[in-house]
């Protein structure tokens, strides 16, 4: 006997260890059958589950479920990333939160591995657990890891990365450069474009003077306030406005825009640039915006991305100032670019204070402009971010990306929705280097060593760069250096880079007798080990029997924030090693946005945990509440409301399970359609055929909002209000016949919704799948493994006629009497006129229905409508509702012009809202159509109270 209720808390652990221990999730192993494989988005080791988890791991269980029960061989490839920054930020914060009194520098760079690892393998992947809350599906039998297994001699993650990396650097396709990245000063290393947050902070502009050399002036217009010259002015100083006042200390020039009358005359003279004194040129370029400030721009090549392209259009040289702590440099660089001593040494913003102070005393400070100002700061050191220059390691991208444009261009993997390949395209087309390495210990070490340049006589070459020895172990890059440095030159490996010998007589330079080389202590970016995951993670670079059965993937389920360091990266590296792309559809899907629309965030406290929702309504709930609002290309706004309608839901197919095991609707397995006789019967099962053609279609199209929305509709309202309701008297009556079938087929229907609702509500459908039929798991297997209903289409219009007929009736007399203000209790005679021969044959054959469900106290056929009747007509039958004696005809007429002139008015308001075309171009898309449909449901209930209205009439 079924209980009373479904309870999650208990079912959900149980079901999922079930799954677990019978190895549900594991591929078939079918060769014969087709393949499908998804690789999980490897979440980081350190993160926890959010929002944005949840979606993607259920919209990705879905596909999952559904291949999985349609009989393909699936793979869901889970696994983590090892996240350089943020997991060796947790571990030094719980060093040093431990009292140990111990840096990672103190404990040195081995030991601190080993406690990154036991970190990792005691604490890290607390969110593999919570996918598995979420009734994640994966194969967790193959869960990788970016880094590998440190315990395995044999680790293909970590020989898959070395190769590439040394493959990748024999094509010239990796390079080591000197540019500008972002660096964070508290990490000390760079980061990526997406650790980067930028935010709206209080802030300043600084408009500083800068003279004038060689005594030259020019006359400069003065303008009003609607920007018209209203006299001119002589100047021997030009103005620059800039956030960071510091960075002056490197400017190498000042650019304006070639074709602005004001500075037409200073292109090509000079500045006395302040407290260094260096005379720097104002250039023309096209960077500098005459409508933006006073249309001239301080150029700092080596702090600023913008202007370390203006100076190299110019060939500048730039002028580093910061040290990788963000202090003003000391020594030679302090030297070249002038700085004073008393300046050496500051920290970046004691430096600025002391920059804008300097410019106050010499009356050169021209206005400080207070404003809000787009800040970055680094997502977990939380300081402000800096553009620095420093010598990297960099992937050719821009020719890595050609084949991966093609790719998309020619069809070979296509993007869900299609609008995102035009992102795709813009990011590809205009591809900056891939900056690939960070000053982390936590990570892929680079399988790079460096030693002095010698020339080509043996004698140490100071003006070149040390010579790179990339290589696939040490012991092959020590040959790479006895191949360089010739035979009577002893080399070996060790912490410093260096050498021994004797002075050359004629260079007065080292010829080496000794060569020390070192290996680069940098690691590399977390997204470069992530770009291999497609077919890393099934063995590559071995040839394995997983790697030809499972690469490429089907479908990657991703957001769209990643695209570029994710996607485009895998598609790269796929194409560049593998030959093929590396999944053939990409489906991106929206952001999780609260109830009003807004991004969450915990700052806000509008932040939903899934975890607690899971708690409170049960993992299938919030699955299905996602499924419902995943449309394509619209953000989903979520609410706890909208959740806990998602488990009534599940309650509801829980009750109708049980109403069928009251009335002995067992699991008859398969049934012959063309022995059903009944048209209720005959009705629901083309109901059904049309549910799972839907179904098949919405998930096959990636249109999950579309499946889950066809599901919604014929288990609440076609299964379980309808069906259920219109057989009752079939289960009560005395046609044994009649009622063995109606049990067959309702028992029948109610298991294929299970299977179609299955993928994106697991737990209550196998739970019912086992329940229904005791034993049924073990001698059939699991939910999970059976078969996808037929999509084959099964229609009965004879059926389907009369028994939409029946369910018009009904709802059109409910509005009816709604609208009129029926009392519910109340029975009201009905009288059909004109009805004809089958309507009457209709009306009596399904009498009892209508009678209960619609309130009536009699049915009868008459040629004249009754007195004191309102009529309607529903579909082609004339109905009278004998309501004279019952309702107020005063107050229902009062009230239907009431509510009619309430919905002119809406739809006045909103159709003149939509024909803004401001609005509908800056609203959102969801909230235009939120409004259309608005718009389409008032008027078909205006509709339904006119009819209602002009029913009254005459009464």
């Amino acid at each position: 006997m079924l209980d009373q209720r479904f309870d999650p808390a208990e079912a959900e652990p149980r079901l999922y260890k079930a799954w677990e221990e019978n190895g549900c999730f594991k591929p078939s192993g079918d060769t014969s059958a087709q393949a499908y494989s998804i690789v999980i988005p490897p979440p980081n080791v350190t993160g926890v589950l959010h929002m944005g988890h949840a979606l993607n791991n259920t919209l990705q269980d879905v596909l999952i479920r559904f291949e999985r029960m349609r009989g393909k061989n699936v793979l869901w490839q889970p696994g983590t990333d090892h996240a350089g920054i943020a997991t060796q930020m947790v571990v030094e914060r719980q060093m040093a939160e431990s009292g140990e009194n111990i840096t990672r520098r103190d404990m040195g760079r081995e030991a601190f591995v080993d406690r990154v690892w036991e970190w990792k393998e005691e604490s890290g992947g607390a969110i593999v657990g919570q996918l598995k809350r979420l009734g994640a599906s994966c194969d967790w039998s193959k869960e990788a890891f970016t880094m590998g297994d440190r315990n395995d001699p044999d680790n293909n993650m970590m020989r898959a990365v070395t190769k590439v990396f040394v493959e990748l650097y024999k094509k010239r396709l990796i390079y080591r450069d000197k540019r500008l990245v972002n660096w964070d000063p508290h990490f000390q290393t760079a980061i990526s474009d997406l650790e980067v947050d930028q935010r709206e902070v209080p802030g300043h502009y600084w408009h500083l003077r800068y003279p004038l050399a060689d005594g030259v002036t020019y006359m400069h217009p003065i303008e009003d306030e609607d920007g018209n010259t209203v006299e001119t002015e002589m100047r021997d100083y030009i103005v620059v406005a800039t956030s960071r006042p510091e960075t002056m200390l490197g400017d190498t020039g000042v650019a304006v825009h070639p074709e602005d009358p004001r500075y037409a005359g200073l292109i090509g003279k000079f500045v006395e640039l302040p407290i260094v004194g260096r005379r720097i040129p104002i250039i023309a370029d096209e960077y500098a915006d005459p409508d933006k400030g006073s249309g001239a721009v301080k150029i700092t090549p080596a702090h600023d991305f913008n202007d370390f392209e203006v100076g190299k259009r110019a060939g500048h040289t730039p002028l580093n100032i910061l040290n990788a702590t963000a202090h003003i440099v000391d020594g030679e660089e302090a030297d070249t670019a002038g700085i004073p001593a008393e300046y050496r040494g500051l920290d970046r913003f004691d430096a600025r204070r002391k920059v804008v102070s300097a410019f106050e005393e010499a009356e050169l400070l021209q206005e400080i402009e207070n404003l809000k100002i787009e800040q970055p700061f680094g997502d977990r050191s939380n300081v402000v971010i800096e553009p620095w220059m420093t010598d990297q390691w960099y992937v050719d991208a821009k020719t890595m990306a050609k084949p991966a444009i093609a790719a998309v261009k020619e069809g070979k993997t296509k993007f869900v929705p299609e609008n995102w390949e035009k992102t795709y395209y813009n990011w590809m087309e205009n591809i900056q280097p891939w900056c690939v390495s960070r000053q982390l210990w936590w990570g892929h070490r680079i399988p790079a060593w460096f030693g002095p340049a010698i020339d080509s006589n043996g004698i140490e070459d100071r003006d070149a760069k040390p010579e790179e020895f990339v290589a696939l172990s040490e012991e092959e890059a020590l040959a790479q250096a006895v191949g360089y440095y010739g035979p009577d030159i002893q080399v070996q490996v060790g912490p410093l880079m260096g050498g021994t010998g004797f002075v050359d007589e004629e260079t007065n330079l080292l010829r080496y007798s000794e060569v020390t080389i070192k290996r680069d202590p940098d690691v590399l970016d977390t997204w470069f080990s992530s770009a291999l995951w497609p077919f890393s993670t099934q063995g590559w670079p071995d040839k394995t029997a997983d790697l030809d059965t499972f690469f490429p993937t089907a479908t990657l389920v991703t957001a769209f924030d990643i695209i570029f360091f994710w996607v485009a990266r895998m598609m790269m590296m796929s194409l560049e090693f593998m030959g093929e792309v590396p999944f053939k559809d990409v489906y991106i899907h929206a952001l999780v946005l609260d109830e009003k629309g807004q991004k969450m965030s915990k700052s806000k406290g509008n932040a939903m945990d899934p975890l607690e929702l899971v708690d409170e309504y049960g993992a299938d709930a919030l699955r299905f509440t996602m499924g419902r609002m995943a449309g394509q290309g619209r953000n989903i706004r979520l609410s706890k409301q909208a959740v806990e309608g998602n488990r009534n839901f599940a309650t509801k197919l829980w009750n109708a399970a049980r109403f069928a095991e009251m009335n002995e609707c067992g699991a008859p397995g398969e049934i012959d359609y063309t022995r059903v006789e009944s048209p209720v019967n005959r009705w629901i099962l083309a109901e059904l055929s049309q549910c799972a053609a839907e179904v098949s279609k919405g998930i096959e199209d990636y249109k999950f909002n579309e499946a889950a929305g066809a599901l919604y509709k014929f288990i609440w309202n076609t299964l379980c209000d309808w069906y259920l309701e219109l057989i009752k008297p079939l289960l009560a009556g005395m046609d044994d016949a009649a009622k063995q079938e109606t049990r067959m087929v309702c028992g029948y229907v109610l298991d294929e919704s299970l299977k179609l609702l299955h993928p994106f509500m697991p737990f209550v459908t196998e739970e019912l799948w086992e329940r229904r039929a005791e034993g049924r798991a073990e001698a059939k297997g699991f939910l999970m493994h059976q078969s996808w209903p037929s999509t084959e289409p099964f229609t009965d219009e004879a059926a389907a006629e009369e028994i939409n007929w029946v369910i018009d009736m009904i709802t059109e007399l409910r509005s009816l009497r709604n609208d009129l203000g029926v009392p519910a209790g109340s029975k009201l005679p009905l009288t059909l006129v004109n009805a004809g021969a089958e309507i009457e044959n209709r009306a009596m054959s399904h009498e009892d229905v209508l009678k209960r469900l619609a309130r009536l106290e009699d049915i009868s056929m008459t040629d004249t409508t009754p007195e004191g009747a309102v009529t309607a007509v529903i579909g082609e039958t004339m109905s009278a509702l004998s309501v004279a004696d019952i309702v107020d005809i005063d107050e229902a007429r009062k009230r239907l012009d009431k509510e009619l002139a309430q919905l002119d008015k809406d739809i006045k308001s909103t159709e003149g809202k939509l024909s803004n075309e401001k609005f509908v171009s800056r609203a959102p898309p969801e909230i235009v159509e939120e409004n259309r449909e608005r718009i389409r449901d008032w008027k078909t209930r205006r509709e339904k109270l006119k009819a209602a209205r002009k029913g009254l009439e005459g009464l």
